[in-house]
């Protein structure tokens, strides 16, 4: 099996993280170019949780069941 080449260039990325650059130091440590809360914020706005929303739906299932006796 032949080995994959890198992509050359930087890749596309939304308008609010442009700049953003994630590496791994030598001691194992995360250092970003964007801060963490920054980023969080980022994510909660444009990515829906997955387990929320299972969670909603079994709440909502529940309800809906409990109604019906």
């Amino acid at each position: 099996m032949p080995k994959k080449n890198p992509k050359k260039g930087q890749p596309e990325v939304h308008d609010k993280l442009k700049g953003f650059d994630i590496k791994i130091n030598e001691f194992g440590e995360i250092v970003s170019t964007l801060e963490v809360d920054r980023l969080n914020a980022f994510l909660d706005e444009n990515v829906a949780d997955k387990k929320l929303i299972e969670k909603a739906e079994k709440e909502a299932g529940k309800t809906a069941s409990e109604e019906e006796e």
